[in-house]
């Protein structure tokens, strides 16, 4: 399988093996990684994030990792423009893009495009939601579909925040959000990219989680998030949303033990895999499905 000319996609739930399967992949093919996870971007965030270890970098070029403070905002935005960025870098090296991550949104604005509409203020923004708190979501549909007539078979009528946020967009832009999206175009063309889905069964995942959480309280997870409430990080920012930073806070005030801890880390962290797969099963369809089982497999076409 010749892989020169492509950019490669390595999407899959938490614990599914990503790194591991993206490391073996990249010294195979010539390839460098680039970070397509929302939380690992933080270096504050090294054990939460479960990010790559010191000598896998050692070993193969990582981008996008541990780089951005958590007192910053960081959008997909900002990704999609530092992951083209690296993408061209890596090219010009005469070496192989490996993009590897859960964010399912990271991946979605490569293939399809960022909607670049301008940011609305808030002042407008808060016009639209008190109109609508006024007349109830059956008028305002009404009143939106008769301004942005597109809309009509695009939007659920009983969708109330679709519905707001066509009216703001219309309103401040004078163009519908429906023509937002058909304008939008990505920077690669579909054919460049080689999408795979780690596909692993969720018994697996769920075993691997747990094993993933004691792991990272050893590790110091608990002094991470020390350091990390130091900061006293504004709670609008991204970061706070890291899975484990509210249950080692509640452990750090004698609110609950450690194992509640690391009961409620795990819990949560399956359910975050179980939204990561629900995504890949509903946006990506096109992808090639690789199993735990034939992983092994798929590498051996690279000798």
């Amino acid at each position: 399988m010749d892989l020169k000319s492509k950019i490669i996609l390595i999407y899959g739930p938490t614990a599914s093996g990503k790194s591991k399967f993206a490391l073996k992949l990249a010294e195979k093919i010539n390839g460098e990684i680039i970070n397509a996870d929302s939380m690992q971007v933080y270096k504050e965030l090294k054990i939460l994030s479960a990010r790559p270890l010191k000598k896998d970098c050692q070993k193969i070029k990582h981008y996008l990792y541990g780089f951005q403070s958590v007192k910053k905002d960081f959008s997909a935005g900002d990704w999609l423009k530092l992951a083209n960025q690296n993408i061209l870098l890596i090219k010009r090296k005469k070496k192989i893009p490996i993009l590897v991550g859960g964010t399912g949104l990271y991946f979605k604005a490569l293939t399809d495009g960022l909607v670049k509409i301008p940011k609305i203020p808030i002042k407008f923004r808060n016009k639209i939601r008190s109109l609508h708190k006024k007349i109830g979501q059956e008028k305002f549909f009404s009143k939106l579909i008769n301004i942005d007539p597109l809309i009509k078979n695009n939007i659920n009528k009983f969708d109330t925040q679709r519905s707001i946020r066509a009216y703001e967009i219309k309103t401040f832009t004078k163009k519908s959000m429906i023509n937002w999206f058909k304008d939008t175009k990505p920077y690669f063309n579909d054919d460049v990219f080689y999408k795979i889905y780690l596909d692993s069964p969720r018994d697996k995942i769920i075993k691997k989680i747990y094993l993933r959480t004691h792991q990272m309280i050893k590790n110091g997870a608990i002094k991470e998030v020390k350091n990390f409430l130091k900061l006293k990080v504004s709670k609008k920012k991204t970061a706070n949303k890291a899975i484990g930073i509210t249950e080692i806070k509640e452990f750090l005030e004698k609110k609950i033990s450690i194992s509640v801890v690391i009961e409620r880390i795990a819990v949560k962290t399956r359910q975050y895999a179980k939204r990561q797969t629900t995504w890949g099963r509903g946006k990506m369809s096109d992808w090639t499905r690789i199993s735990p089982k034939n992983s092994s497999k798929f590498l051996e076409k690279f000798r």
